[in-house]
């Protein structure tokens, strides 16, 4: 038996949370669900952004679904703690079009694969002058960085892709992010099959936008990989369409990439198909392929049919209604 953390959060996420969990439940894998806090109602209860029993239960679990945490000014963020305490170093973000999703690209298909463990996400910060001067210090290792390569050039490798790209900023951080590029084409010594290059941060952001069919597999630092994966979810159908995983050697974390959306909680108008599509991810990372396959394509045919679409997306469904859509779905397909 599997054991899966829980973690709706606040706002949306316990909605998005409870639709993907109506869905994952057709399937009676016989899951041990395990319920747990973080975010901002959790630190009205509790004084903390994410309890110690919180990261217990995600340890000892086989995988866990987050939902979306409001943040909390001047506290911890609940998700980059338990990113960390989990030692998931592998930020997974894949990139694709959805048919019949207004977006700027209908034909794109890449992975943007980030670390996740330290760099200006280290949360090192320092007061030097009150209100006038702080430090954030940039972590950077060799370890680190040829971990989380190696895990790019083993995920191309897995998804019968040809083409990795390291993104990063060495003109200027010359001894930070040139750890990361050497760092990067030491491990591609060891996979001569596969192409590599490399382009700085900004340019790899410019590329995205004007010229995306280049990339296949993207890795970078942690902030960077943060700021791409949003961009270019962009080009896709936006953050409500975008999943992520974050792989460990022993755990695993999967999640939403939007927020928590407090203006439009309770409403029961969120879009649960990131939710979804991240369930799938971790079904995929249990080994529970057939259920995660069919999880995706039940999205993308909802998504391509249109007729059930909550307001984000140009309809005018509930959320529940989108997910009940999706296990009809489901159902056709099977």
């Amino acid at each position: 038996m599997k054991k899966i953390a829980i973690i709706p959060g606040d706002g949306i996420g316990k909605e998005v949370m409870k639709a993907s969990q109506y869905v994952l439940d057709y399937f009676d894998l016989n899951f041990d669900y395990n319920d747990a806090l973080a975010g901002r109602e959790c630190f009205d209860k509790t004084g903390t952004t994410i309890p110690e029993e919180t990261i217990k239960i995600s340890k000892k679990s086989d995988a866990t679904l987050f939902g979306a945490i409001t943040s909390t000014p001047g506290e911890k963020s609940p998700i980059v703690t338990l990113r960390k305490e989990l030692e998931t170093y592998g930020n997974l973000r894949p990139i694709k079009s959805f048919e019949g999703v207004n977006c700027i690209y209908d034909d794109l298909d890449f992975i943007i694969i980030r670390e996740n463990t330290e760099g200006l996400y280290s949360q090192d910060e320092e007061i030097i002058k009150e209100n006038e001067e702080v430090i954030a210090r940039k972590i950077i290792t060799k370890k680190a960085s040829k971990r989380i390569c190696e895990f790019a050039f083993k995920q191309t490798i897995k998804e019968s892709r040809t083409n990795v790209t390291a993104a990063h900023k060495s003109n200027v951080l010359k001894l930070t992010d040139g750890i990361f590029k050497e760092s990067f084409y030491e491990v591609a010594k060891n996979y001569p099959d596969i192409e590599t290059n490399d382009f700085y941060i900004d340019a790899t952001s410019l590329y995205i936008v004007s010229n995306p069919h280049i990339f296949d597999v993207i890795v970078t630092e942690n902030l960077y990989g943060d700021i791409i994966s949003d961009e270019s979810a962009g080009l896709v159908g936006g953050l409500g369409l975008a999943p992520s995983g974050n792989i460990g050697d022993k755990n695993a974390l999967f999640e939403p990439v939007h927020g928590s959306a407090p203006d439009i909680a309770g409403r029961n108008i969120s879009n649960p198909i990131a939710m979804l599509l991240s369930t799938s991810m971790m079904l995929s990372y249990l080994k529970y392929d057939f259920e995660a396959k069919l999880i995706e394509k039940a999205c993308r045919e909802v998504l391509r049919k249109g007729k059930v679409l909550t307001p984000d997306l140009g309809g005018t469904a509930k959320t529940y209604e989108l997910a009940d859509a999706v296990l009809c779905n489901i159902r056709e397909i099977e």
